[in-house]
Protein backbone atom coordinates (compact mmCIF):
# COMPACT_ATOMS: atom_id res chain seq x y z
CA UNK A 1 0.00 0.00 0.00
CA UNK A 2 1.52 3.31 -1.10
CA UNK A 3 1.46 6.13 1.44
CA UNK A 4 2.74 9.69 1.15
CA UNK A 5 5.41 10.52 3.72
CA UNK A 6 3.36 13.56 4.78
CA UNK A 7 0.53 11.17 5.77
CA UNK A 8 2.74 8.67 7.57
CA UNK A 9 2.51 10.19 11.05
CA UNK A 10 -1.28 10.09 11.26
CA UNK A 11 -1.37 6.52 9.91
CA UNK A 12 1.02 4.98 12.43
CA UNK A 13 -0.66 2.11 14.27
CA UNK A 14 0.16 -1.29 15.68
CA UNK A 15 -2.02 -3.10 13.14
CA UNK A 16 0.49 -2.26 10.43
CA UNK A 17 3.61 -4.27 11.20
CA UNK A 18 5.79 -3.52 8.17
CA UNK A 19 6.90 -0.20 6.71
CA UNK A 20 9.20 0.29 3.70
CA UNK A 21 10.74 3.77 3.56
CA UNK A 22 12.70 4.23 0.36
CA UNK A 23 14.06 6.91 -1.94
CA UNK A 24 16.97 9.18 -2.77
CA UNK A 25 16.10 11.57 0.08
CA UNK A 26 17.75 9.52 2.82
CA UNK A 27 18.15 12.61 5.02
CA UNK A 28 14.36 13.06 5.14
CA UNK A 29 13.91 9.34 5.85
CA UNK A 30 16.24 9.67 8.83
CA UNK A 31 14.32 12.73 10.06
CA UNK A 32 10.99 10.91 9.89
CA UNK A 33 12.37 7.87 11.71
CA UNK A 34 13.92 9.98 14.49
CA UNK A 35 11.14 12.54 14.93
CA UNK A 36 8.00 10.54 14.18
CA UNK A 37 8.45 6.77 14.24
CA UNK A 38 10.72 6.34 17.24
CA UNK A 39 8.76 8.62 19.62
CA UNK A 40 5.36 7.18 18.66
CA UNK A 41 5.96 3.46 18.11
CA UNK A 42 8.21 2.14 20.89
CA UNK A 43 11.01 2.92 23.34
CA UNK A 44 12.48 -0.54 22.72
CA UNK A 45 14.39 0.03 19.50
CA UNK A 46 16.61 -2.51 17.73
CA UNK A 47 18.66 -1.53 14.67
CA UNK A 48 20.04 -4.01 12.13
CA UNK A 49 21.75 -3.90 8.78
CA UNK A 50 20.21 -6.09 6.08
CA UNK A 51 23.40 -8.17 6.01
CA UNK A 52 23.10 -8.91 9.74
CA UNK A 53 19.53 -10.11 9.31
CA UNK A 54 20.37 -12.38 6.37
CA UNK A 55 23.56 -13.82 7.88
CA UNK A 56 22.06 -14.50 11.31
CA UNK A 57 18.36 -14.91 10.64
CA UNK A 58 17.70 -17.34 13.52
CA UNK A 59 18.85 -14.85 16.15
CA UNK A 60 16.98 -12.04 14.40
CA UNK A 61 13.77 -14.10 14.36
CA UNK A 62 14.17 -14.92 18.05
CA UNK A 63 14.39 -11.22 18.84
CA UNK A 64 11.28 -10.47 16.78
CA UNK A 65 9.17 -13.21 18.35
CA UNK A 66 10.40 -13.25 21.93
CA UNK A 67 8.60 -11.07 24.45
CA UNK A 68 9.57 -10.03 27.95
CA UNK A 69 8.20 -7.85 30.69
CA UNK A 70 10.67 -5.09 29.78
CA UNK A 71 10.33 -5.04 26.00
CA UNK A 72 6.84 -6.26 25.21
CA UNK A 73 6.55 -3.82 22.29
CA UNK A 74 9.41 -3.29 19.84
CA UNK A 75 10.51 -1.14 16.95
CA UNK A 76 12.94 -2.98 14.66
CA UNK A 77 14.76 -0.92 12.02
CA UNK A 78 16.56 -2.62 9.14
CA UNK A 79 18.98 -0.35 7.24
CA UNK A 80 20.02 -0.61 3.57
CA UNK A 81 17.20 -2.92 2.58
CA UNK A 82 17.22 -4.46 -0.91
CA UNK A 83 15.35 -7.19 -2.76
CA UNK A 84 17.44 -9.69 -0.79
CA UNK A 85 15.33 -9.07 2.32
CA UNK A 86 12.03 -9.92 0.58
CA UNK A 87 11.99 -13.67 1.36
CA UNK A 88 12.60 -12.90 5.04
CA UNK A 89 9.67 -10.45 5.04
CA UNK A 90 7.46 -13.19 3.59
CA UNK A 91 8.54 -15.58 6.36
CA UNK A 92 7.79 -12.95 9.02
CA UNK A 93 4.34 -12.34 7.55
CA UNK A 94 3.51 -16.00 8.21
CA UNK A 95 4.48 -15.67 11.88
CA UNK A 96 2.23 -14.43 14.64
CA UNK A 97 3.89 -11.08 15.23
CA UNK A 98 2.20 -8.64 17.58
CA UNK A 99 3.20 -5.35 19.20
CA UNK A 100 6.25 -5.20 16.98
CA UNK A 101 6.86 -2.78 14.11
CA UNK A 102 9.47 -3.50 11.46
CA UNK A 103 10.77 -0.56 9.42
CA UNK A 104 12.94 -1.17 6.37
CA UNK A 105 15.00 1.78 5.15
CA UNK A 106 16.19 1.64 1.54
CA UNK A 107 17.84 3.87 -1.00
CA UNK A 108 16.30 4.35 -4.44
CA UNK A 109 14.27 1.34 -5.58
CA UNK A 110 13.28 1.32 -9.25
CA UNK A 111 9.89 0.21 -10.55
CA UNK A 112 11.20 -3.32 -11.18
CA UNK A 113 12.22 -3.80 -7.54
CA UNK A 114 10.55 -6.92 -6.13
CA UNK A 115 10.64 -5.48 -2.61
CA UNK A 116 8.97 -2.24 -3.66
CA UNK A 117 6.30 -4.03 -5.74
CA UNK A 118 5.52 -6.42 -2.90
CA UNK A 119 4.91 -3.57 -0.44
CA UNK A 120 2.96 -1.48 -2.95
CA UNK A 121 0.51 -4.27 -3.81
CA UNK A 122 -0.08 -5.58 -0.27
CA UNK A 123 -2.77 -3.61 1.60
CA UNK A 124 -1.38 -4.77 4.95
CA UNK A 125 2.03 -3.18 4.30
CA UNK A 126 3.02 0.48 4.03
CA UNK A 127 5.29 1.60 1.19
CA UNK A 128 6.46 5.20 1.58
CA UNK A 129 8.54 6.91 -1.16
CA UNK A 130 10.77 9.88 -0.27
CA UNK A 131 11.44 12.07 -3.26
CA UNK A 132 14.23 14.58 -3.75
CA UNK A 133 13.78 17.99 -2.14
CA UNK A 134 13.15 21.02 -4.33
CA UNK A 135 14.01 24.68 -3.81
CA UNK A 136 10.56 25.41 -2.38
CA UNK A 137 10.73 22.74 0.36
CA UNK A 138 14.28 23.74 1.31
CA UNK A 139 13.37 27.42 1.28
CA UNK A 140 10.66 26.71 3.87
CA UNK A 141 13.20 24.90 6.10
CA UNK A 142 15.59 27.87 5.98
CA UNK A 143 12.87 30.46 6.67
CA UNK A 144 11.55 28.43 9.60
CA UNK A 145 15.09 28.09 11.01
CA UNK A 146 15.78 31.83 10.99
CA UNK A 147 12.31 32.62 12.32
CA UNK A 148 12.71 30.21 15.25
CA UNK A 149 16.16 31.58 16.06
CA UNK A 150 14.94 35.19 15.70
CA UNK A 151 17.64 36.14 13.20
CA UNK A 152 16.88 38.82 10.62
CA UNK A 153 17.71 37.57 7.15
CA UNK A 154 17.16 38.76 3.59
CA UNK A 155 15.58 36.72 0.80
CA UNK A 156 18.88 37.02 -1.04
CA UNK A 157 20.73 35.19 1.75
CA UNK A 158 18.00 32.55 1.97
CA UNK A 159 18.25 31.89 -1.76
CA UNK A 160 22.04 31.65 -1.49
CA UNK A 161 21.86 29.07 1.33
CA UNK A 162 19.30 26.98 -0.57
CA UNK A 163 21.28 27.21 -3.81
CA UNK A 164 24.47 26.17 -2.04
CA UNK A 165 22.83 23.03 -0.61
CA UNK A 166 22.49 21.56 -4.13
CA UNK A 167 19.06 20.23 -3.09
CA UNK A 168 20.70 18.08 -0.43
CA UNK A 169 18.87 18.28 2.90
CA UNK A 170 21.87 16.95 4.85
CA UNK A 171 24.14 19.71 3.53
CA UNK A 172 21.46 22.31 4.28
CA UNK A 173 20.91 21.12 7.85
CA UNK A 174 24.66 21.01 8.45
CA UNK A 175 25.07 24.59 7.20
CA UNK A 176 22.17 25.81 9.35
CA UNK A 177 23.69 24.15 12.40
CA UNK A 178 26.99 25.97 11.74
CA UNK A 179 25.10 29.26 11.51
CA UNK A 180 23.20 28.57 14.72
CA UNK A 181 26.34 27.69 16.70
CA UNK A 182 28.41 30.60 15.43
CA UNK A 183 25.82 33.37 15.49
CA UNK A 184 23.87 32.70 18.66
CA UNK A 185 24.10 36.31 19.86
CA UNK A 186 23.72 38.13 16.54
CA UNK A 187 20.45 39.59 15.31
CA UNK A 188 21.31 39.60 11.62
CA UNK A 189 23.70 37.92 9.20
CA UNK A 190 25.17 39.20 5.96
CA UNK A 191 25.66 37.23 2.77
CA UNK A 192 29.44 37.58 3.01
CA UNK A 193 29.42 36.13 6.53
CA UNK A 194 27.25 33.21 5.42
CA UNK A 195 29.58 32.51 2.50
CA UNK A 196 32.68 32.40 4.73
CA UNK A 197 30.97 30.26 7.35
CA UNK A 198 29.46 27.60 5.13
CA UNK A 199 32.16 27.10 2.50
CA UNK A 200 34.34 24.03 3.18
CA UNK A 201 37.42 22.66 1.36
CA UNK A 202 35.22 19.98 -0.25
CA UNK A 203 32.72 22.61 -1.45
CA UNK A 204 35.53 24.67 -2.94
CA UNK A 205 37.13 21.65 -4.65
CA UNK A 206 33.85 20.54 -6.23
CA UNK A 207 32.98 24.07 -7.26
CA UNK A 208 36.36 24.58 -8.93
CA UNK A 209 36.14 21.19 -10.62
CA UNK A 210 32.69 22.08 -11.99
CA UNK A 211 33.94 25.42 -13.28
CA UNK A 212 36.87 23.81 -15.09
CA UNK A 213 34.60 21.18 -16.65
CA UNK A 214 32.38 23.94 -18.05
CA UNK A 215 35.47 25.79 -19.26
CA UNK A 216 36.56 22.62 -21.11
CA UNK A 217 39.94 22.86 -19.37
CA UNK A 218 40.93 19.20 -19.47
CA UNK A 219 44.44 19.64 -18.09
CA UNK A 220 43.14 21.51 -15.05
CA UNK A 221 40.35 18.96 -14.55
CA UNK A 222 42.82 16.06 -14.58
CA UNK A 223 45.08 17.92 -12.15
CA UNK A 224 42.19 18.47 -9.71
CA UNK A 225 41.10 14.82 -9.94
CA UNK A 226 44.67 13.61 -9.38
CA UNK A 227 45.09 15.82 -6.32
CA UNK A 228 41.61 15.14 -4.90
CA UNK A 229 40.19 11.87 -6.29
CA UNK A 230 36.41 11.73 -6.25
CA UNK A 231 35.01 9.54 -3.49
CA UNK A 232 31.87 7.48 -4.10
CA UNK A 233 29.92 9.74 -1.72
CA UNK A 234 30.95 12.82 -3.76
CA UNK A 235 29.62 11.45 -7.04
CA UNK A 236 26.02 12.65 -6.75
CA UNK A 237 27.13 15.91 -5.14
CA UNK A 238 29.48 16.88 -7.98
CA UNK A 239 26.61 16.33 -10.42
CA UNK A 240 24.37 18.54 -8.28
CA UNK A 241 26.98 21.29 -8.20
CA UNK A 242 27.54 20.98 -11.93
CA UNK A 243 23.81 20.93 -12.70
CA UNK A 244 23.16 24.04 -10.61
CA UNK A 245 25.97 25.92 -12.35
CA UNK A 246 24.88 24.91 -15.84
CA UNK A 247 21.22 25.75 -15.17
CA UNK A 248 22.39 29.19 -14.06
CA UNK A 249 24.34 29.47 -17.31
CA UNK A 250 21.19 28.60 -19.25
CA UNK A 251 19.20 31.34 -17.49
CA UNK A 252 21.98 33.85 -18.08
CA UNK A 253 22.31 32.83 -21.73
CA UNK A 254 18.62 33.55 -22.30
CA UNK A 255 18.81 36.91 -20.53
CA UNK A 256 21.90 37.96 -22.44
CA UNK A 257 20.32 36.95 -25.75
CA UNK A 258 17.42 39.29 -25.00
CA UNK A 259 19.30 42.20 -23.38
CA UNK A 260 22.90 41.82 -24.55
CA UNK A 261 24.47 43.69 -21.58
CA UNK A 262 26.35 40.80 -19.93
CA UNK A 263 27.94 42.78 -17.09
CA UNK A 264 24.66 44.40 -16.06
CA UNK A 265 22.88 41.04 -16.04
CA UNK A 266 25.61 39.40 -13.95
CA UNK A 267 25.38 42.21 -11.38
CA UNK A 268 21.59 42.03 -11.06
CA UNK A 269 21.26 38.23 -11.20
CA UNK A 270 19.83 36.43 -8.14
CA UNK A 271 21.05 34.49 -6.23
CA UNK A 272 23.98 36.88 -6.28
CA UNK A 273 27.11 36.05 -8.31
CA UNK A 274 30.30 36.93 -6.44
CA UNK A 275 32.86 39.10 -8.21
CA UNK A 276 35.48 36.34 -8.29
CA UNK A 277 33.09 34.12 -10.29
CA UNK A 278 32.00 36.67 -12.88
CA UNK A 279 34.96 36.36 -15.27
CA UNK A 280 34.77 32.57 -15.15
CA UNK A 281 31.04 32.68 -15.95
CA UNK A 282 31.56 35.13 -18.79
CA UNK A 283 34.12 32.78 -20.34
CA UNK A 284 31.80 29.78 -19.90
CA UNK A 285 29.00 31.68 -21.63
CA UNK A 286 31.28 32.26 -24.63
CA UNK A 287 32.32 28.60 -24.84
CA UNK A 288 28.90 26.96 -24.40
CA UNK A 289 25.99 27.45 -26.77
CA UNK A 290 22.41 27.10 -25.55
CA UNK A 291 22.17 23.82 -27.45
CA UNK A 292 25.31 22.49 -25.77
CA UNK A 293 23.99 23.54 -22.36
CA UNK A 294 20.74 21.63 -22.98
CA UNK A 295 22.74 18.54 -23.96
CA UNK A 296 24.78 18.86 -20.76
CA UNK A 297 21.63 19.03 -18.62
CA UNK A 298 20.08 16.01 -20.35
CA UNK A 299 23.27 13.93 -19.96
CA UNK A 300 23.61 14.79 -16.26
CA UNK A 301 19.97 13.87 -15.59
CA UNK A 302 20.42 10.48 -17.26
CA UNK A 303 23.67 9.87 -15.38
CA UNK A 304 21.97 10.69 -12.05
CA UNK A 305 19.41 7.96 -12.67
CA UNK A 306 22.18 5.49 -13.54
CA UNK A 307 24.05 6.32 -10.30
CA UNK A 308 20.96 5.73 -8.19
CA UNK A 309 20.50 2.30 -9.77
CA UNK A 310 24.21 1.38 -9.64
CA UNK A 311 25.71 3.18 -6.60
CA UNK A 312 28.67 0.77 -6.40
CA UNK A 313 30.04 2.13 -9.68
CA UNK A 314 29.21 5.79 -9.09
CA UNK A 315 32.77 7.16 -8.83
CA UNK A 316 33.87 5.32 -11.98
CA UNK A 317 30.85 6.49 -14.01
CA UNK A 318 31.23 10.11 -12.91
CA UNK A 319 34.97 10.13 -13.62
CA UNK A 320 34.33 8.80 -17.13
CA UNK A 321 31.63 11.41 -17.69
CA UNK A 322 33.89 14.25 -16.53
CA UNK A 323 36.73 13.25 -18.82
CA UNK A 324 34.38 12.84 -21.81
CA UNK A 325 32.71 16.19 -21.07
CA UNK A 326 36.01 18.09 -21.25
Amino acid sequence: MILKHSDLSKNLNQSKIFYLLYGFNTALIDEVVENELKPKLSKNIFVYDEGQVINDFDNFLDNVLNKSFFDNDKLIIINRGTDKILEIIKILLEKSISETTIVIKSNTLDKKSKLRNFFEKNQNLYCVPFYEDNNQSLNLIVRKFFSQNKINISSQVINYIVDKSHKNRSILKNDLEKIKNFYQKKKSITLDEISKLTNTPVDNDLSELSDQILLKNKNKVIKILNENPLRAEDSILILKVLLNKIKRLKNLKKLITNFQDTDKILISYRPIIFWKDKEIIKHQLKILSLHKIDEFIKTISILELCLKKNPNYSDRMVNNFILEAT
